[in-house]
């Protein structure tokens, strides 16, 4: 169970895997930064983290925007006064389209959003983990452009869970001097509303022309899983009982990857 007095950066926390993360969180006591850009989603969250006795703090920010990245993070721990765990959560699937049609500022907006953005909250968060001695980051990458490849035109998308994931490698050796640990869950199929943010263009002339078998997700006989499946998960990497667990992707995906 992580430290009461620990604090933690949560980013897309307003809904899905971000909100089920600081949730859990919360319940070990920690005290939780939420970070989106839809205000209303956050004080929801930051509300059911209060009345379970908790604390949390509104920080409405865009991940891709340097400044306001600045200023948030400087808000959290102006106000918590030190920070011990970073979940870089927040992403879209943008546009999924074959390659010739998928225009560059849909690719622009997908990497700003899922690999700049993480690298942002990355880069303003390190120095106070430096000054704190240590801490913990989970990357929420995917099963997509790391385990599998299938998804129709799922090209920007894929390019930035991979980097996402090779982000974790590089980091988890170069921020260990400083006690810092950094690993990556990659999530399959998870009952959340990140399809609100995809936009599907011609997949017929991508997919990929196979069968795939009934119940893709094996563990759960076809169902998705749930955000809470996730958020267990990051629990588990941001707590001492992972302090020899660095560097490390972790499939979340009920077997669902190994089927595709």
């Amino acid at each position: 169970m992580a430290d009461r007095s620990s604090v933690a950066l949560v980013t897309g926390a307003g809904s899905g895997i971000g909100r089920a993360t600081a949730l859990a969180l919360a319940a070990d006591r920690v005290k939780v930064g939420l970070l989106g850009r839809t205000r209303t989603e956050l004080e929801d969250c930051a509300s059911a983290i209060g009345a379970a006795g908790g604390q949390a703090l509104v920080l409405e920010a865009d991940v891709a925007d340097e400044l306001a990245m600045r200023n948030a993070v400087k808000t959290l721990v102006r106000e918590f006064e030190h920070l011990d765990v970073v979940v870089a959560n927040a992403g879209i699937n943008g546009v999924w389209a074959p390659i010739d049609d998928l225009k560059p500022s849909e690719w622009d907006k997908t990497i700003a959003v899922n690999l700049r953005g993480t690298f942002l909250t990355l880069h303003t968060t390190v120095p106070y983990l430096k000054q704190n001695g240590g801490g913990a980051i989970v990357i929420v990458s995917s099963i997509n452009g790391t385990r599998t490849f299938t998804t129709p035109g799922a090209t920007a998308y894929a390019a930035t869970k991979a980097a996402q994931v090779a982000m974790v490698q590089q980091l988890a050796l170069e921020l260990a001097r400083h006690r810092i640990r950094v690993n990556a869950v990659c999530p399959g199929e998870i009952e959340t509303r990140i399809d609100e943010n995809t936009n599907l263009r011609n997949a017929d002339e991508t997919a990929i022309p196979v069968e795939w078998p009934d119940g893709q997700i094996p563990i759960t006989g076809g169902k998705p899983g749930r955000s809470e499946d996730v958020a267990e998960v990051i629990r588990f990497l941001v707590s001492d009982d992972a302090r020899h667990v660095t560097g490390s992707p972790i499939w979340i995906d009920g077997g669902q990857g190994l089927l595709r």
